[in-house]
């Protein structure tokens, strides 16, 4: 593992943090100054200024539960509420699992741990949202749903300064419509990708504009009665879950 993520890994820094530190020679290797080229083997000693750094043995996983019109981001230069604002200080450099968009809402994981958030963020997982859309869920969209779908050289749905302009979207795990009022359409899906605005790029395809969207849950991890704006620890139970899944992808932590 390179220096740089062995430290953010395992401490309070991020790894622009930690290259910056191994520029001033305030890093060591077995005693030795590290350079930012340097990996660390598993017997390795660091020290961070003439500190012992310890690996992390444990980890920490709240759910917080996304409100609208907040930004999942440490700050935004367009003055926006971030989540950070809303939770309190003790979480200021936790990270969060992926991403929620400005006008989503739902279940959200933070972690202090960046095996634990890389691990899930990348991971195969079940996500589950609540979705309404304006128009009709019609014939081509549910085969879409159980098929998968490619775009090229499209944007609908995506945000506005996006540059990427082609996804490929894997069949969904689950759906259920729930009924179509009043030119909306209310509906479930269960999906195992993460990939940005994914759900509103897919609907956007078809001319169908995401009005709300709510994730309710995360692999094991549900939302439940969680008000918008708070969060909770994962319990016990929930722990073992996470370990077990761990365990099973052979991630250390």
């Amino acid at each position: 593992m390179r220096i740089n993520k062995f430290i953010s890994h395992n401490s309070k820094y991020s790894r622009r943090e930690a290259d910056e530190l191994i520029k001033q020679d305030l890093v060591k290797i077995n005693h030795k100054i590290a350079k930012l080229s340097d990996s660390v083997k598993e017997d390795d000693k660091i020290f961070i200024n003439g500190k012992k750094l310890h690996k992390k043995t444990q980890f920490s996983v709240i759910i917080y539960h996304k409100q609208k019109g907040e930004i999942v981001s440490k700050k935004d230069d367009r003055g926006r509420k971030t989540i950070y604002d809303s939770l309190p200080r003790q979480f200021n450099t936790w990270l969060s699992v992926g991403r929620l968009d400005f006008a989503s809402e739902g279940l959200l994981l933070l972690t202090d741990s960046p095996v634990i958030a890389d691990a899930l963020m990348h991971s195969d997982l079940e996500r589950e949202y609540y979705l309404k859309v304006k128009g009709i869920v019609d014939k081509n969209v549910i085969e879409a749903m159980q098929n998968g779908l490619e775009i090229q050289n499209e944007t609908k749905g995506a945000h506005a300064k996006t540059k990427i302009t082609s996804m490929s979207f894997a069949p969904f795990l689950d759906f259920e419509i729930f009924g179509s009022s009043g030119g909306f359409t209310k509906l479930k899906v269960i999906i195992n990708e993460g990939k940005n605005r994914e759900l509103r790029r897919f609907f956007g395809h078809f001319d169908l504009e995401v009005m709300d969207l709510k994730r309710v849950a995360f692999g094991a991890l549900d939302l439940g009665v969680l008000k918008a704006g708070k969060y909770r620890y994962l319990e016990n139970g929930e722990y073992d879950k996470l370990r077990d899944f761990l365990k099973f992808n052979n991630i250390k932590y």
